[in-house]
Formats: structure tokens, C-alpha cells, sequence
């Protein structure tokens, strides 16, 4: 077991953000995230206000997309999403990355059917940086966040990159998803 962080503003954990050389990536599989500094425009959006981009967000592209994408480095993720989409995808599609995306956030999406799940990929999540440093990510069931663990297992590291390669083959760009929905979530 690694270095665990238990809170998202750990000055430690987020400085892989900043530090990392050539690639970030995030595989997303959960299709609901209990994050508290989404909430207040979580419920605005559910009450149907079209307000757009939100302070997390802008923080996220300002802080970490920007400045990625500068130096030359691919921030990218790709999130297995189950159609219908749910309320907290929908809004993640429309508040967040049509936001990051322009930004230069490389979002791709795995559409499936409610209840299957893409062959050979894991439900979880994680984060790999530069394809050498593998931060698994736990949540709740009901998508509240839990840890991050640094992965040190040199096969973990090797299954990772696998998982990567084969969700980015198997996804969609998000401009892509967006255009085949007119831009309605």
C-alpha cells in the first residue's frame, strides 16, 4: 500500500497536477460524484437554470488544464457514461466539459447500455501520470469520495496503461457525443 490521501485539496495529492511531465489521464467510472464544492450548482442545474460554467470548474481549467496544455502536456480522461445518462452526468456533460474541453482538456466518452459495462476495463477509477505513476481513487457507493492511493505494484502500473489504451480506443470524443445530442443534456 501506498501514500493515501483523504482529501481532494491535499496540497500533496494535487501536486501531481502540476508536476506531472507529458500525460495526465483519468479513467471515470462512476456515473454519479457526491463532490461538495459541485452541490449549489448541482441543484441549479437540476432546477433546470442553464448558468454554465461554475467556480470548481473555472479553478480546474485556470489552474491545471491551462497551464497543462501550455507546456505542451495531454490532460485527458475518458468516463464510461450508461445511457439514459444520469441526472449528475447530464450535468457534468453540460456545466464541466463543455468548459474543459475548449480549454484543451482531451474528454472522451464510453457510451453503454444501463447496466453493462465495457469488456476488459475496470469500474473504478484512477488517475495515471505519465504512465509511471498510478493513483487509484475509492469512492462510496453513492459516489462520495473516500481516498486516493499511490500504487507502487510495477504490474498494476502495466495494467493501468493497458486500461488506458484500450478505453481511449474504445471512446468518443466528447465534441463528438455533444454533436449527436445537439448539445441537449
Amino acid at each position: 500500500m501506498g501514500r493515501v490521501f483523504r482529501s481532494l485539496d491535499d496540497p500533496e495529492f494535487n501536486r501531481f497536477f502540476s508536476e506531472f511531465r507529458f500525460t495526465a489521464y483519468r479513467l471515470e467510472s462512476l456515473q454519479r460524484y457526491d463532490v461538495s464544492y459541485e452541490k449549489a450548482e448541482f441543484d441549479l442545474f437540476l432546477a433546470g437554470r442553464q448558468r454554465g460554467e461554475f467556480p470548481g470548474i473555472a479553478q480546474w481549467i485556470s489552474e491545471t488544464v491551462k497551464p497543462a496544455r501550455g507546456a505542451g502536456k495531454l490532460l485527458h480522461r475518458v468516463h464510461v457514461v450508461e445511457e439514459p445518462l444520469s441526472d449528475y452526468v447530464r450535468f457534468e456533460c453540460a456545466w464541466a466539459y463543455t468548459h474543459t474541453v475548449p480549454a484543451g482538456e482531451d474528454v472522451r466518452l464510453i457510451p453503454v447500455s444501463s447496466g453493462s459495462w465495457p469488456e476488459g476495463l475496470p469500474h473504478y477509477d484512477y488517475w495515471l501520470f505519465d504512465s509511471s505513476i498510478l493513483i487509484t481513487m475509492h469512492y462510496q457507493e453513492d459516489g462520495l469520495f473516500e481516498a486516493a492511493e499511490i500504487v507502487k505494484d510495477p504490474e498494476k502500473i502495466v495494467e493501468a496503461n493497458y486500461w488506458r489504451d484500450m478505453a481511449v480506443s474504445q471512446s468518443i470524443p466528447f465534441a463528438d457525443f455533444y454533436e449527436k445530442r445537439n448539445g441537449i443534456f
